[in-house]
């Protein structure tokens, strides 16, 4: 990966989530300034990419920094973001559609643009000012909404042939290929927030006993995997096998990630690991009874330090690692 361009001052750096959009300026020490969090706007394509202009704006205002020391501008979205064509995939947005976003986007803004994936962010974010610390070879396993990795191998950014890697979300763990697979993946149908939620109302329809029941009034459609997370702080049995059964799943994930990739670190973040105090030693211990063994010798498997800062700060990291041009 190219050495720190320490003659580009500040970055703003923007990080587009499912939910909030978050952006700030940040010098090349990490220092962040006039942080700003909205809720994003999903309406349509060209209201998300005016919110981006309009907010990107404003963070640069509120920090007090002219755009002349304004060397770049990172943004992180949450699907694929296609480096030939300037396009970007996210459903999660605007649709299913692909949209020109670095030619619309660009056309709003005063400073040149570096886009990429959300999970490329994270990873950078923690290799650059996190856990993972100045690693060369690191994986940044996103546990969400969704499940998705961002990798650093050899000191670089693995983006794929079609920019589409890490999405681990896809990973093949059960031979059982279940309908849902093929939305979404079987990784991430088992092990995602939203799947665990699915299982806890699937078990508690079926009637096995639960304070989840009694948390949501009786509406199943309630549970979320926080409630479960709350479930399991409040000792509750259901809950505890929920997440004994989600970290197995995430275990055997690492695990091919370990063997595939030997990494120094995988660092385990995004919403789910707010319990990762409840989660991280099991999936440990399963991560090495299936991993390679020498390379389970060789590496960590840590919490992510930087909670949403990692998008951020690694949206911010994609100026200062190279040179945009409006």
């Amino acid at each position: 990966m190219a050495e720190l361009n320490r003659k580009l001052i500040y970055s703003v750096g923007v990080d587009i989530g499912g939910t909030k959009l978050s952006a700030a300026v940040v010098d090349c020490e990490g220092k962040v300034y006039g942080r700003l969090k909205v809720r994003v706007q999903k309406e349509s394509a060209k209201k998300s990419v005016q919110q981006l202009a309009e907010a990107i704006e404003r963070v640069v205002t509120d920090a007090g920094k002219p755009w002349t020391s304004i060397s770049g501008i990172g943004v992180a979205i949450p699907g694929i973001y296609f480096a030939g064509s300037g396009k970007a995939w996210a459903p999660n947005l605007w649709g299913w559609d692909e949209i020109p976003l670095r030619d619309e986007l660009q056309s709003k803004v005063s400073a040149g643009l570096v886009i990429d994936s959300d999970r490329a962010a994270y990873v950078l974010g923690e290799q650059w000012m996190g856990i993972a610390r100045g690693l060369k070879d690191v994986v940044f396993l996103a546990l969400g909404t969704g499940i998705g990795a961002g990798i650093i191998s050899g000191g670089r950014l693995c983006r794929g042939v079609g920019d589409i890697s890490g999405s681990v979300g896809w990973f093949a763990l059960d031979s059982g290929k279940k309908a849902i697979y093929k939305q979404m993946g079987c990784f991430e149908a088992e092990a995602a927030g939203p799947s665990v939620a699915r299982h806890a109302a699937t078990r508690v329809a079926a009637g096995e006993h639960s304070l989840l029941t009694e948390m949501v009034g009786g509406n199943l459609d309630l549970i979320t995997a926080e409630t479960v997370v709350e479930a399991a702080r409040k000792h509750d049995s259901l809950a505890q096998r929920l997440l004994d059964e989600t970290a197995k799943w995430i275990g055997m994930g690492v695990a091919n990630i370990i063997s595939l990739l030997n990494p120094e670190m995988v660092v385990l973040g995004g919403g789910l690991m707010q319990a990762g105090d409840l989660l991280i030693d099991s999936i440990r211990r399963e991560s090495l009874e299936w991993a390679q063994p020498m390379a389970a010798k060789q590496v960590r498997i840590e919490l992510a330090q930087l909670g949403e800062d990692a998008g951020l700060l690694g949206a911010a990291r994609l100026v200062f690692l190279q040179d945009p041009s409006p």
